[in-house]
């Protein structure tokens, strides 16, 4: 895949997983971060189980991607989680 791919997979899955776990967006570039991690993660995960990991441009990698990136929204707010004083 381009660059130019990844970005937009990253950004809408992003989007999309931080609007599920925490029901707001993390931010433009925080939200393509977290969706080309969440892609590799998913990718990772999903091929642990057999399936093929993220494939292109396509709506099969879209979902790998948001669960991978669902999966790094939940580690990262439990390691980081904001506690009120």
């Amino acid at each position: 895949m381009s660059i130019l791919a990844w970005i937009i997979l990253g950004l809408i899955s992003g989007f999309i997983a931080s609007k599920i776990v925490n029901k707001t967006g993390e931010g433009f570039i925080m939200d393509i971060v977290l969706g080309v991690v969440g892609a590799f993660v998913g990718g990772f995960l999903f091929s642990l189980f057999g399936a093929s990991g993220v494939t292109g441009l396509n709506i099969y990698s879209m979902i790998v991607a948001v669960i991978g990136a669902i999966a790094v929204l939940l580690i990262y707010h439990a390691i980081f989680r904001r506690r009120a004083l």
